[in-house]
């Protein structure tokens, strides 16, 4: 059953995945999953959905792989138009639910994303816009559009923990690198 949810500011709510569209007519719902492994959006029970400017809470029903993607039942979604009225939903998790993370340097993404980069020579390159998953490593997208980054620049930067990023200051919003402005 659903419920309606009170507007947070967004930095309460991490984004696990979104509904892309109904999976047959019983009100399955399509689940593209942004955590890792992907199986994980379904270890939590109630679910906040955010769609067309609402949040709405739902208990998770039942979830499973499907070909090779995931599909998941939520309680008070029986048919395919209900799910097709949620298709494009994006799946929430308050951040106070999230797992407590096992050392001071491992860190969520959202906490890194809008952290200002700053090279251990104090030059400014930007602030981390998102991340992304390579088969090596994760990458950093740093866009210069703040008024004290030394140029507008995009630049990929791998997140590596003391080899580039030597400190990251969530307090402050800060991240120091090991990076050669000119690269």
């Amino acid at each position: 059953m659903s419920a309606g949810v009170e507007p947070t500011p967004a930095n309460e709510h991490v984004v696990l995945g979104k509904l892309t569209s109904p999976y047959g007519v019983k009100g399955w719902l399509k689940v593209y999953s942004y955590t890792s492994p992907m199986e994980g959006i379904l270890e939590y029970d109630e679910w906040v959905l955010r769609h067309q400017g609402r949040l709405v809470r739902y208990r998770l029903v039942r979830g499973r792989p499907q070909g090779k993607g995931l599909v998941a039942r939520l309680e008070g979604v029986d048919g395919r138009d209900q799910a097709e009225a949620l298709a494009g939903a994006e799946v929430l998790l308050p951040t106070a639910e999230l797992p407590e993370l096992d050392g001071d340097d491992e860190f969520y993404w959202y906490q890194l994303e809008g952290l200002r980069v700053v090279t251990r020579d104090g030059v400014t390159l930007g602030r981390v816009d998102y991340l992304f998953e390579t088969g090596a490593n994760d990458v950093m997208v740093v866009k210069g559009r703040d008024g004290d980054a030394i140029d507008d620049r995009e630049r990929l930067l791998p997140f590596l923990p003391d080899e580039v990023v030597q400190k990251v200051d969530l307090e402050a919003g800060v991240m120091t690198v090991d990076w050669d402005p000119d690269f």
